[in-house]
């Protein structure tokens, strides 16, 4: 394919107007190099930077899967999805993932994808019932291959490869150098790009600040620097990083009890809950995320003003991982770390000074949104722009009363200015989206 017929819908549709350098490295390392090993940090633009490169070896479509991407995590699997589409919107293309409903999955292989994403179970499962056909595969990119290996995935991602007998170009990304990798990826003299030194740059991005807690669970002292650190009309949005899921529930709902427009993140909530809360947190409704490390990597969420640690992370990866959700692509970011009275900052934790809580200052902790949940998505042929025009023409709304809209397989929810929802209901009552009337309810 191209540059000139993917390149314009890296602005148009990403809103993206400069690439950076290992973004244009990698495309130019299309041509350069059959395999290639990507070392990036994260939020360095690492999707794209792939992306691009997998473009310009697309063919016209020929009925068979020209490329995998197979990922470690659903949220990956989705946010990559996410871009190719728009980038690559002349191919199919179509994610596969656990939580995800097989039954839409097989009928979504039945007219056969240009491109799939996928995490490595799920492509396997289809691959062993013959839902789909891997021999043609030419490109295949392992995305996050360090994560993939440390959740066990090497014996799943092996049985995938020895189906992919005619792979002529791989791309391997990682955030960590791997010295041994393994035999299976049959890797042609690739090509190392290695742009982890990238964390010095994120480094300097960053304001990392110490600030004590006079107690030891740190609950009121995290509310106290929720108001001091959120002086302007919106709330901005933080990641608040705790160790375990039972501390990410204890924390969120004393939030909530404190009138702080917060949302829950971890590992044990089901697909939808884990889509949902990245909406609700990406659409402003709730602009402060508590959630374990699942969060650190993976997730499409922008523009984080700040990163808090609640809790120390364990390791010096984790803790890299979760700065990296701010300060992304040029941005500059906050990151705090609370520490109790009896604790120490562990060793790789380099801070910039000491945050002074002002115990007295209190601010609006709420959010000046609220989420419609709509009873429709992909799969009933409801886009966003159908959503959009049905609010604005039927409900009276303007487009600045309405925030972000994501649309899923089987609904959709849209952020909507609060004082706004009311009168809406009222007027869309027996009002039909796209022929037909859907459930439109603010979502608890």
């Amino acid at each position: 394919m191209r540059e000139k017929e993917f390149l314009p819908a890296v602005k148009e549709r990403l809103g993206i107007d400069r690439l950076n350098e290992m973004q244009e490295k990698m495309m130019a390392s299309a041509t350069e190099a059959s395999d290639i090993i990507l070392l990036s940090p994260t939020g360095s633009g690492k999707t794209l930077a792939f992306t691009l490169p997998v473009m310009k070896m697309m063919k016209p479509s020929t009925g068979r899967v020209q490329c995998v991407v197979i990922a470690p995590s659903r949220e990956l699997v989705v946010q990559i999805a996410g871009v190719l589409r728009e980038v690559g919107h002349l191919f199919r293309v179509i994610a596969l993932y656990g939580g995800h409903s097989v039954e839409d999955e097989v009928n979504s292989l039945k007219v056969v994808p240009d491109i799939i994403v996928a995490t490595p179970g799920r492509l396997l499962d289809h691959a062993v019932r013959r839902n789909v056909d891997l021999l043609p595969v030419r490109i295949l990119v392992l995305d996050e291959f360090d994560k993939s290996l440390e959740l066990g995935f090497e014996e799943e991602m092996s049985k995938l490869l020895n189906r992919m007998k005619n792979v002529s170009r791989t791309i391997l990304t990682s955030a960590t150098k791997a010295d041994v990798l393994p035999d299976f990826l049959r890797l042609d003299h690739p090509l190392t790009l290695d742009y982890l030194d990238n964390n010095v740059d994120l480094r300097e991005r960053m304001n990392v600040r110490k600030v004590d807690s006079d107690g030891k669970d740190k609950l009121d002292s995290l509310l106290t620097l929720l108001h001091n650190i959120n002086k302007g009309e919106r709330l901005e949005k933080s990641i608040i990083f705790v160790n375990h899921r039972e501390s990410a529930e204890r924390v969120a709902d004393f939030l909530k009890k404190n009138k702080v427009a917060a949302v829950l993140y971890h590992g044990a909530l089901d697909q939808r809950e884990r889509e949902t809360a990245v909406a609700l947190f990406n659409n402003g409704t709730a602009p402060v995320l508590v959630a374990t490390d699942l969060a650190a990597r993976g997730l499409d969420i922008e523009k984080v003003a700040s990163v808090i640690h609640y809790h120390q992370p364990l390791t010096p990866e984790a803790y890299t991982h979760r700065n990296g959700r701010t300060a992304r692509v040029e941005e500059e970011g906050d990151v705090y770390v609370l520490v109790g009275p009896d604790e120490e900052l562990r060793e790789y934790v380099e801070v910039d000074g000491v945050f002074e809580l002002d115990k007295d200052l209190k601010t609006d902790l709420g959010s000046h949104f609220m989420s419609l949940y709509v009873a429709a998505g992909k799969k009933e042929k409801v886009s966003k722009g159908d959503i959009l025009g049905f609010l604005i023409k039927e409900g009276g709304l303007t487009a600045e009363d309405i925030g972000k809209i994501n649309v899923f397989d089987h609904y959709a929810l849209v952020a909507v200015r609060e004082d706004k929802v009311a009168a809406l209901l009222n007027k869309i009552t027996g009002k039909k989206l796209k022929g037909e009337k859907r459930r439109i309810t603010p979502l608890k």
